[in-house]
């Protein structure tokens, strides 16, 4: 995109606002007093949805896609087949199907990217989630953890709080690929803990801290090539093969290298280059021959192949030092568009634009064209669209390549860009990391107020990107230049954002100590509207009695999914048995808990009306005048009894007393002059306290036993089916046949109430 000149571009900048959902808070960016929090209410909250595989993914921009160019390290130009990676391929695809997660390791330039891309593109069907691709360069683990619910996730414009983040992935199944991941540690075992359904294959760059003791990740060691596949690798990319001469030096390269693919990359390049001389000097040679042609007749050879060997063997191979450094050499055979594409990166840390920015940056109008080329020399790689210098390229051409103005105007350029309608956030998103080395461009410059300018237009377009990580880098930057231009005014704009900043993260303290001091600068700067803004962040902050939205607490670190893991590993003989023993203690606590109610539904059915004649205190618990109002009686459909009274279904286990003591169980059957109320009371379900005119039963005697007294339940008014005699054995079997039982007939053998509530009885 080309940017208007002169004055009218620098009044065309401006800058982006927006609001985002971050948690529970809705944040107002692009304020001229600065971003703003506020509770958001209920029915503003996003409803994240999560994408069916048959849906187009919306992944996270920059982080999906393979690396291109024949720095895919054995791809080739031609998307070739991998060379010498089958068992890498077969091994990971198995360890990613068992669930386990992988972290490769291995040197710069040992192709982890590729091999990355090519268990991706196999491993489509291991999961019901698919397969994720992630870039992890320059991004923390706040922000892969962003990215993967943005795959898997329609909610734009929302960051959850890490407690919501992790409810939501945590039914993710998916492969999750990441490449050049720059957590590690901690951060990196809280990324896998907040999937813990998901398998992770990562690559990290090397020089890492080794994995902590318990950690879900194993190592996958990535090797060189075999000296094989490097010669078919390197005449690959060069498009012809080896002469004997080639052969050998590059089979010293492979000894010096350890079959590092990246290094066959460049000596292909090299190998190009002096293809290119040879070309030249055949050229020169046809022009000679053309002018001098019969002088040299005699001496030249009719075939021009062999003219072209004879001239090959005049242009000497890269020493072995040149070859294992080669970026300089390298650089200087590029085209010149390929060069200021490559001074351009070198300036900006490392990082190239993409091709719509070149003609405003360098004037270079062909730059797809000098992106390839610099990936087709092996100096440059691109992944998700996204280009960047290789490993150890930027070292070794800074001290050569210096930048010579080329980012003058740059920090202009992209603070203009950022604010422009037509850009969208996915663009910026994608072009986060060069914005930053820009503005590390011009600290290094000493154009301070530039880095103010970009950093006051950035910050808010990549907050709303949701590119945090990027967002905080331009928050410290942009804060570092006000204060060495001595702006207070711009000082107390990035405290204030890095206060919303840190309240968007959950860091209150933090943000009540930038807002605390962009409140004191705007006093000071006399800035009534960025005071008010001020106070209104540290009231909400501060507010007695009122809680902002909080996250739901995280999951535990992925003990959960060993155990599940674990458990769908024990083999079926096991698990049958497991059951079985599950089984046996069950049925065991319920004869234990039957025997229990048994033992209270004899006691209450037996009572003490059966021992009163062998009672020498003479109880009775029915005490009361039982002639004038007969003692009501469950029926059939009186529903269900109360619990531990032994009504209901008469088949079901309410005789069950083999835990009664001798005197209760003991009672053999009732006399046969017992009275039909008498009966009545002893059926199942019938209690003392159902008649409100019976008096409380007294206390027991000391050594006699307690009888039972079941629960109060509704008083029924339908007689009931009357339980059979007990039988001599111990138990109560209630009769299936039910009996009339009459309800006004008066008791046979009445009872002569005492002041005491207890009477003596002829014995029947």
């Amino acid at each position: 995109m080309a940017q208007p000149t002169g004055e009218f571009r620098q009044e065309a900048v401006r800058t982006r606002g927006g609001e985002l959902v971050s948690g529970g808070l809705l944040v107002g960016v692009g304020a001229p007093d600065g971003s703003e929090a506020r509770p958001c209410p209920e029915e503003w909250r996003p409803r994240p949805r999560r994408l069916e595989r048959s849906e187009p993914a919306r992944g996270p921009v920059g982080g999906v896609g393979r690396a291109v160019g024949p720095l895919a390290l054995g791809a080739g130009p031609t998307d070739l087949p991998l060379l010498d990676r089958e068992a890498d391929i077969a091994e990971l695809l198995g360890l990613l199907a068992e669930g386990r997660s992988i972290r490769l390791v291995g040197q710069a330039g040992s192709g982890r990217s590729t091999l990355l891309s090519a268990v991706a593109e196999a491993a489509a069907d291991l999961a019901p989630g698919g397969v994720v691709q992630l870039c992890g360069h320059r991004r923390t683990a706040a922000d892969l953890l962003q990215d993967l619910f943005a795959a898997t996730h329609h909610a734009p414009g929302y960051r959850p709080d890490p407690g919501q983040l992790a409810a939501h992935l945590a039914g993710i199944s998916a492969v999750v690929v990441i490449d050049e991941a720059e957590p590690t540690g901690a951060e990196l075992e809280e990324l896998l803990a907040a999937a813990p359904r998901c398998a992770f294959l990562i690559s990290v760059a090397p020089g890492g801290p080794a994995l902590p003791a318990g950690s879900r990740l194993q190592d996958h060691p990535v090797a060189g090539l075999s000296r094989s596949a490097c010669l078919t690798l390197t005449a690959r990319l060069a498009g012809r093969p080896l002469d004997v001469a080639e052969k050998a030096w590059a089979v010293d390269l492979w000894f010096e290298s350890e079959g590092l693919p990246l290094r066959f990359v460049q000596a292909a390049a090299l190998l190009r280059q002096r293809d290119v001389a040879v070309d030249a000097l055949v050229a020169a040679e046809e022009d000679r021959l053309d002018v001098f042609g019969a002088l040299d007749e005699p001496a030249r050879d009719p075939d021009p192949a062999v003219r072209e060997d004879a001239l090959r063997r005049t242009v000497p191979l890269p020493s072995v030092a040149e070859t294992a450094s080669p970026a300089v050499r390298l650089a200087e055979g590029l085209s010149e568009p390929a060069q200021a594409v490559l001074r351009l990166a070198v300036a900006l840390g490392g990082e190239c634009p993409t091709a719509p920015h070149l003609p405003a940056l360098i004037d270079v109008g062909q730059g797809e064209s000098a992106l390839a080329e610099l990936a087709d020399a092996g100096l440059a790689v691109s992944i998700g669209g996204h280009h960047r210098l290789t490993a150890g390229a930027l070292e070794l051409l800074l001290p050569h390549w210096p930048a010579r103005g080329c980012v003058d105007g740059a920090a202009q350029h992209f603070a203009w860009w950022v604010g422009h309608s037509s850009v969208t956030l996915e663009q910026i998103a994608a072009e986060a990391e060069v914005i930053v080395g820009v503005l590390l461009a011009d600290r290094a410059a000493g154009r301070h107020e530039a880095v103010v300018r970009l950093a006051r237009a950035a910050a808010p377009a990549l907050a709303l990107s949701l590119r945090w990580g990027a967002w905080e880098r331009v928050l410290q930057l942009g804060l570092e230049a006000a204060r060495r231009t001595g702006a207070t005014v711009d000082q107390a704009w990035f405290h204030h954002e890095a206060g919303v900043h840190a309240l968007c993260v959950q860091q209150p303290s933090r943000a009540i100590a930038e807002l605390e001091t962009a409140l004191t600068l705007r006093v000071t700067a006399g800035e009534q509207r960025g005071v008010a803004a001020a106070r209104r962040m540290l009231d909400l902050l501060r507010a007695e009695g009122r809680q902002l939205p909080a996250a739901a607490a995280a999951a535990a670190p992925g003990r959960g999914p060993v155990i599940r893991k674990i458990a769908a590993r024990v083999p079926a003989g096991l698990k049958a048995r497991a059951r079985k023993r599950r089984r046996v203690v069950v049925a065991s606590a319920a004869v234990l808990t039957f025997g229990m109610l048994g033992t209270a539904v004899a006691m209450s059915i037996t009572g003490p009306e059966e021992h009163r004649g062998n009672d020498p205190h003479g109880r009775l618990d029915d005490a009361g005048d039982t002639g004038n109002a007969p003692m009501p009686v469950p029926s059939a459909d009186s529903g269900p009894a109360a619990p531990g009274t032994g009504g209901g279904d008469p088949s079901g286990p309410a005789g069950v007393g083999t835990g009664a003591e001798p005197t209760v169980s003991g009672s053999a059957s009732h006399p046969s002059s017992a009275s039909p109320t008498r009966r009545a009371s002893a059926s199942p379900g019938a209690t003392t306290s159902d008649a409100p005119q019976q008096p409380q039963p007294q206390p027991p005697a000391p050594g006699q036993p307690q009888p039972s007294q079941p629960p109060g339940q509704s008083q029924p008014t339908q007689p009931g089916p009357k339980p059979s005699q007990p039988t001599p054995s111990h138990t109560v079997a209630p009769s299936t046949t039910p009996s009339p039982t009459p309800t006004t007939a008066p008791p046979a053998t009445p009872t002569t109430p005492t002041g005491t509530g207890s009477a003596t009885s002829s014995p029947s």
